[in-house]
């Protein structure tokens, strides 16, 4: 029997835009946020002399327990550390994310307000899989480019029992294929549509350019036109780490926020290659679509958040104030920066080795690439597992094989160990393609 809560929620999402009501699975329609539960009355609770609603334990005079071995490790007020964290996240970090969002994404300030205010997840891969709870239905097809990071597989494949519907990411022409997209999204009976853009891409270390941005969109839109309501899952996950002038330095999010009353679209990033944070486990989700404004906005909000309190409850909290701190000080901008000059300087080699070691050519085949951690070299043997195998044994070198590519972490490689990567690929290469 569906919840009252969530009977709410779907009645307000209903109100707010018909369409994204339908775009929801059947997770996504049962579940909701506990408002008024446990969570609501230790809300009520707040402020009087005495507390007793919320599962922490409190000192004596009312401050948290904290084992000072483990206070004595931190600078910040062990609140700000060791306590629950709100389930949607602190509204702080929650506001300085979306300051952030306008910030980086120029677009959005004409109207800031149509989107939501991002929800705080225990990570962007719990991002994406607490937006496949509330979308992705079993036997789901998910279109997405056949390039993809692989762990798409677990977090909607084998979590949800989705299939993905994929495409050949490239054209021939060095380009995205849109052609290839507009054909997964216009054929086939009207319906609902889930895809996946995912730019820096990984693996291949791909942006697709303003045109092809906006080819993008106006696919989608015709989709749309045609009947089909479409969930754009936007994965930001190398967002800004962009080194040719020549592609999109705002994201997906901005060309589809208003695109379509048939189109909602998810954003899905977070500090963690941005920042360089790996180990906080920090990401946030943000929705937006042309029709619903607010209302629509904070339902989705309320929708995500029980997910999220399904299964992990809340985020981390020193994650969440560790950086706040760093977004609030100074040394920000200049600080990231910096790291970002680093890993643009070796993708700056790579273009100089690959331009000018024409040998090259005669074995590997460098997919087009732009920006974020990675490129990807295809094996024209076809061996890329073997030239691996090769590489670990023979030459000291590690680096990813899918399927017929190897996939290089430029973001991981110093500087001066990359022209000697380069050359024991080729070598690798050379003895799989000879029979060595």
């Amino acid at each position: 029997m569906l919840d009252p809560l969530a009977a709410e929620l779907n009645e307000a999402i209903g109100a707010a835009n018909p369409h994204v009501f339908d775009m929801l699975s059947t997770k996504g329609k049962e579940i909701f946020f506990p408002s008024k539960g446990i969570l609501a009355q230790t809300a009520e609770a707040k402020g009087k002399a005495i507390n007793a609603t919320i599962g922490v334990a409190l000192e004596d005079c009312g401050a948290a327990m904290i084992l000072p071995s483990l206070d004595a490790l931190v600078k910040m007020k062990g609140y700000d550390v060791f306590a629950y964290a709100p389930n949607l996240g602190n509204p702080e970090i929650r506001e300085a994310w979306k300051r952030l969002l306008l910030k980086k994404n120029p677009s959005l300030n004409k109207d800031g307000n149509c989107i939501s205010t991002p929800v705080v997840t225990a990570s962007l891969t719990h991002g994406l899989s607490a937006a496949g709870y509330l979308f992705i239905e079993e036997g789901d097809k998910i279109i997405t480019p056949d390039l993809f990071w692989e762990n798409y597989s677990l977090v909607f494949n084998y979590a949800y029992g989705s299939k993905f519907d994929t495409f050949p990411m490239f054209n021939g022409k060095g380009g995205f294929n849109t052609e290839a997209l507009r054909e997964k999204l216009i054929s086939g009976p009207v319906g609902k549509r889930i895809v996946i853009l995912n730019f820096p891409n990984n693996p291949t270390g791909y942006t697709v350019s303003a045109a092809e941005a906006e080819t993008t969109r106006d696919i989608i839109i015709e989709a749309a036109e045609k009947g089909n309501n479409i969930v754009v899952l936007i994965d930001d996950a190398y967002f800004g780490l962009v080194f040719e002038n020549d592609v999109i330095e705002e994201s997906m999010f901005t060309y589809l926020v208003d695109a379509h009353e048939r189109v909602l679209a998810v954003k899905v990033d977070g500090p963690t290659k941005e920042d360089y944070v790996w180990g906080l486990r920090i990401g946030f989700v943000t929705f937006a679509c042309a029709r619903g404004g607010s209302s629509l906005n904070q339902t989705m909000e309320a929708k995500l958040g029980g997910s999220i309190r399904s299964s992990v409850s809340s985020a981390s909290r020193i994650g969440q104030a560790m950086l706040l701190r760093a977004y609030e000080a100074d040394e920000y901008e200049a600080e990231k920066s910096e790291k970002f000059e680093i890993l643009e300087r070796r993708y700056k080699k790579i273009k100089e080795i690959l331009e000018h070691r024409k040998e090259y050519a005669e074995y590997l085949h460098p997919l087009p690439f732009n920006s974020g951690y990675f490129m990807c070299l295809e094996v024209k043997c076809g061996k890329a597992e073997e030239v691996r195998r090769v590489l670990l044994d023979k030459y000291d070198t590690g680096v990813i094989a899918l399927g017929n590519l190897l996939r290089v972490a430029f973001s991981s490689t110093p500087y001066g160990h990359l022209e000697k990567l380069f050359d024991n690929i080729y070598m690798a290469v050379s003895e799989v393609a000879g029979g060595g």
